[in-house]
């Protein structure tokens, strides 16, 4: 499909995140002659070593805050898109201390949105599945770009406000932008809180995996490969204005995510343990994303889950020196919430 808008010069915020991280890589091998500016505080979550080894003529890290308002304009005003991953998204974490949440999804996003305003810069807003709440299980439907938000957690409803800003600047003020809402990420460089590889990494440290309640409730899992294609997508052909759906039907029940962690390891599938399920766990997440396929002409590559586990597992088994650093700590973060 040819690019109706073709940056050059692209800020992207949380560019050392998980997602942000893999989707500098993709752009870097897909791209050429595209520049980043990465724009990360570098908390818990932002690695400097997600993005270590790309060409500096490519990529270039500023270490800063997306409230910082000046240092945003600055980086805004010479860019062409800004791409805003920027947030704190752990919903566990959200649960135990709301504020920081707040501040980055909610001011952040205010902060971005306002400099692309004065500088007419187009801006792509990177949201979540989890701002429509949830579906029952045995539920046929699944979300839609109509679907009325319904979040859940004091991380979902800071990105639902996050979103609600950005279509009332679209809206008000012409801001040139759109949204997209995304299931499940998985792959690599993803930090050990979230689910697959927590459970990777217990299972490489000797340690029994865990499972949240019965183990029922259902996520619709993507590669983060498949994430950034869409994402560039979206940001060069998509229209004005619209909001996007991001899924590759992909839908598992947690159980069943971990089953199969287990039997692609080699560890029988009953070796983990449950514990107490969480506050107001969602139930089931499902992405209809008919319209990104029927607009955009996007499909996703890896749609065999089994053999993207199989691909992700050997990441973390070679790149222990990634996150053993973090996984004590995160491990007995957990421990005081059981």
């Amino acid at each position: 499909m040819t690019s109706a808008f073709s940056p050059r010069r692209i800020l992207v915020t949380g560019g050392c995140g998980f997602i942000g991280s893999n989707f500098v890589r993709w752009v870097v091998r897909e791209q050429p002659g595209v520049h980043m500016t990465v724009l990360d505080k570098l908390t818990y979550a932002g690695n400097p070593e997600n993005i270590a080894g790309l060409p500096a003529d490519r990529v270039e890290l500023v270490v800063g805050d997306i409230c910082d308002a000046a240092l945003v304009n600055r980086l805004v005003e010479r860019a062409d898109a800004v791409v805003h991953f920027a947030a704190e998204s752990h919903n566990d974490n959200s649960i135990a201390d709301p504020e920081p949440f707040v501040r980055t999804n909610v001011n952040g996003t205010y902060a971005l949105i306002e400099a692309c305003r004065k500088y007419d810069v187009r801006y792509h807003h990177v949201s979540t599945d989890e701002v429509y709440g949830d579906l029952a299980l045995d539920d046929p439907a699944r979300f839609t770009e109509e679907t009325p938000y319904r979040p859940s957690s004091p991380y979902s409803s800071t990105k639902a406000a996050s979103d609600m800003l950005v279509r009332a600047w679209v809206r008000t003020y012409g801001l040139r932008a759109t949204i997209s809402n995304c299931s499940n990420n998985y792959g690599p460089y993803q930090h050990v809180e979230k689910f697959i590889p927590r459970q990777i990494t217990n299972i490489l440290c000797g340690m029994r995996p865990v499972l949240y309640g019965d183990g029922r409730n259902v996520r619709d899992w993507i590669h983060v490969d498949d994430h950034s294609s869409a994402l560039w997508e979206v940001l060069t052909c998509g229209r004005i204005g619209e909001t996007y759906l991001v899924g590759a039907d992909g839908e598992r029940s947690n159980i069943e995510v971990l089953r199969a962690i287990l039997h692609v390891m080699g560890r029988p599938e009953d070796e983990f343990d449950r514990v107490r399920d969480r506050p107001g766990h969602d139930r089931r997440y499902a992405i209809d994303p008919t319209k990104i396929r029927r607009e955009l002409g996007w499909w996703p590559v890896h749609t065999d889950f089994e053999a993207g586990l199989a691909e992700t597992i050997p990441w973390y088994r070679d790149n222990e020196p990634w996150w053993r650093p973090a996984k004590e700590e995160t491990e007995a973060k957990y421990a005081t919430q059981a």
